[in-house]
């Protein structure tokens, strides 16, 4: 049976558990695909560089055309990353009829919508599992699984070290920059944090995410962004002592055809599936109109659950050669996108001040909410040795957006209001 050749753009973590896969997982992924699969060609940084796995060096170039140019090559597998020249590549595959499975979030965020046009023009396969949250089949879920329902609303954790960062906090009540330290120290965390501590690598998943949740082409910059780099211990503890946790959450919402997409550091009920997630581990949750609230779990990131989710796009290309349909489940969205206003917008809020203590203060702050029509849920003062000021603690109410940027605005010019130390989104 003529095997399937494959080029393979990238030998790093993700590469080599692909190459594992194919190589180790033969019989299997012949059973599953209808044909032999191999991997012709790799490209590499330095075809010099000792590696974890033994390829003929035959296979290896360091110029990325001789696998996209490669007649025999059917099917490139992209996981160096990187945007515009991966881009090009992928244009380029795509132009002389090559399927394409990727892993590149960056990629779909900002320029999927480009990618899959050209697929379809082109009658090719464009898989991307891997790009969001690892091993777990998400995005095969919500293009096949959900095909049937029309989703409300998905949250999720979909960033592995400010979850891990998150929960060290949690766990062990120790301060931000100890953690992010030892995150990286443990290669959890990149030496430059910034994409995953500000929530960027978050919302280029929910991105996507949101795209196929909702049929409609959202942007990178329709996402509104709030990292974790802000968040204190004391932030956690009072969380704690209210039954909520903190989490950085992708959330996606949808109602009455308008969307809105966070990430967000966010105070979720410890009775919630969310609130137990920890470590580097993901999970997103799904709302659907028809099956209720569902919740997929698993590794976010690491060799082989991500090479195992690429592996399986792999093989869902090849059937799909086999049986002369490829370049059918193209996902083309197909609604008018419509963003949500802030009047739209509605959470709870978890607002921590610090003000004056004196009496009357305390009204003062309730009429401010008052009169823009947030209800208050509960309102605490907790004693603090160390601060001479009154620390309030109110959540509200579900409130709209607006309301609560107009409350906030108010505190800022009032006297009696030293600090707002702290806002977060409720949920669960």
């Amino acid at each position: 049976m003529k095997p399937v050749k494959v080029g393979l753009l990238g030998l790093g973590t993700v590469g080599t558990g692909v190459v594992r896969i194919v190589e180790g997982h033969q019989h299997d992924l012949m059973s599953q695909s209808g044909s032999p699969i191999e991997i012709a060609k790799i490209l590499v940084q330095d075809k010099n560089k000792a590696r974890s796995i033994n390829v003929s060096p035959d296979m290896l170039t360091e110029n990325p055309w001789d696998v996209i140019e490669n007649p025999e090559i059917d099917v490139i597998v992209e996981v160096m990353g990187g945007i515009e020249l991966t881009k090009q590549l992928m244009l380029g595959a795509l132009e002389r009829g090559k399927h394409i499975v990727t892993a590149n979030k960056d990629l779909m965020a900002l320029h999927g919508p480009e990618i899959l046009a050209k697929a379809a023009e082109k009658g090719c396969d464009v898989f991307y599992e891997a790009s969001v949250a690892g091993g777990i089949p998400i995005i095969r879920t919500l293009i096949e699984g959900f095909s049937s329902d029309r989703i409300t609303k998905i949250m999720g954790i979909v960033n592995g070290t400010t979850n891990y960062i998150l929960t060290k906090m949690s766990k062990e009540g120790a301060a931000y920059a100890d953690v992010l330290k030892e995150a990286q120290e443990l290669g959890y965390a990149e030496a430059d944090p910034t994409s995953d501590v500000e929530g960027f690598d978050a919302a280029r998943k929910m991105t996507i995410l949101g795209t196929l949740g909702f049929h409609a082409n959202v942007a990178l910059a329709d996402v509104e962004v709030k990292g974790i780099s802000g968040v204190t211990k004391e932030d956690i503890t009072y969380g704690k002592r209210l039954g909520y946790e903190v989490k950085l959450l992708g959330i996606a919402e949808r109602q009455d055809e308008h969307i809105s997409i966070s990430v967000q550091p966010t105070m979720v009920k410890t009775s919630h599936p969310l609130a137990s997630v920890n470590g580097v581990f993901n999970a997103v949750y799904v709302y659907g109109e028809a099956v209720g609230e569902t919740m997929f779990y698993g590794p976010g990131a690491g060799e082989m659950p991500t090479a195992t989710s690429v592996v399986a796009d792999l093989v869902a290309v090849v059937r799909n050669l086999n049986l002369g349909v490829n370049g059918r489940r193209g996902f083309i969205p197909y609604k008018e996108k419509k963003l949500k206003t802030d009047e739209q917008i509605a959470s709870k809020n978890f607002i921590l001040l610090h003000v004056a203590d004196k009496a009357g203060v305390l009204s003062q702050i309730t009429q401010v909410f008052a009169e823009h029509g947030v209800s208050l849920e509960s309102v605490l003062q907790h004693p603090n040795a160390t601060n001479p000021l009154a620390e309030i603690i109110i959540i509200t109410h579900d409130a709209n957006k607006a309301a609560m940027n107009k409350v906030l605005k108010q505190f800022e010019a009032m006297d009696v209001v030293h600090a707002i130390k702290s806002v977060y989104r409720v949920e669960g």
